[in-house]
């Protein structure tokens, strides 16, 4: 299983990425060994995670959430539907949210 995340930092911006194993890579980020831009931009949360069955599937959803503008990701953020902003562009059915607050 791949992921696609987005977390939020202490300036209010929002950081998405990618990765096989989301556990250590929330500790790499919150630990300034992560992301270039989270060194420099500090983690304060996980806010949202989709599962994808394979590597491509998750670089493609991330490449289009970083294209999206900040309220579009506030509004994924907040429940709104990735076919909402995304579709045509990514078969959506080939994600699914992930309950990050029981985690």
């Amino acid at each position: 299983m791949y992921y696609t995340y987005m977390i939020r930092c202490e300036d209010n911006s929002i950081y998405t990425g990618m990765t096989s194993n989301l556990d250590k890579r929330i500790n790499e980020h919150l630990s300034k060994n992560g992301a270039k831009y989270t060194k420099s931009h500090k983690v304060i949360c996980l806010e949202k995670v989709w599962r994808s069955k394979d590597k491509s599937l998750a670089c493609k959803l991330e490449y289009q959430i970083k294209n999206l503008n900040k309220k579009q990701k506030e509004n994924l953020i907040s429940g709104e539907k990735l076919v909402t902003y995304l579709k045509g562009k990514i078969d959506c059915r080939k994600y699914r949210v992930i309950d990050i607050k029981n985690k």
